[in-house]
């Protein structure tokens, strides 16, 4: 029974930095038809190879056959199926310049951010935490009323 049951998981895969291996781990999920609620892409410095780190909600019999069927592909030269990890997400934040420039900067700092660019009309803000208190502070950033809001996907690396 507890198969069936739907749970969070993240899950980094190291492949070889080429064409269409994007493409081919994203089949198997939907192959399955489970949808991927976050996806990060970046080159790992100094190799040819890229870190993808996936987050999506999925029973534990078929995120096993995911993760099998990963290690089958040519590209991919390791799967990581995270248990105990650092989890971080990063948000940019765009406010009217007409809200208080104070208020706003402790709201990011009480969520490891700060101001990033001050213009004529707006305020930009970064904030990186865990994704649970991402969206917190998007739930707090409400009162002041942000023009824009653009959310990264999860990294994760192992304890």
């Amino acid at each position: 029974m507890t198969n069936s049951i739907k749970e969070r998981q993240v899950i980094s895969v190291i492949v070889l930095n080429e064409s269409s291996v994007l493409a081919r781990i994203t089949a198997l999920f939907a192959g399955r038809g489970y949808n991927i609620e976050s996806l990060t892409v970046a080159p790992i410095p100094d190799s040819d190879m890229s870190h993808i780190t996936i987050a999506t909600n999925g029973s534990t019999k078929v995120m096993e056959q995911i993760t099998k069927q990963l290690h089958k592909l040519i590209a991919v030269y390791k799967v990581i199926e995270h248990e105990e990890m650092v989890e971080k997400e990063m948000i940019l934040a765009k406010f009217p310049i007409t809200e208080h420039l104070s208020d706003i900067s402790a709201l990011c700092l009480a969520y490891n951010g700060g101001i990033v660019n001050v213009g004529k009309d707006m305020i930009i803000t970064m904030v990186a935490d865990e994704p649970r208190r991402i969206y917190h502070f998007i739930e707090a950033s409400k009162r002041y009323n942000p023009i824009e809001i653009v959310r990264s996907g999860v990294v994760a690396i192992e304890r």
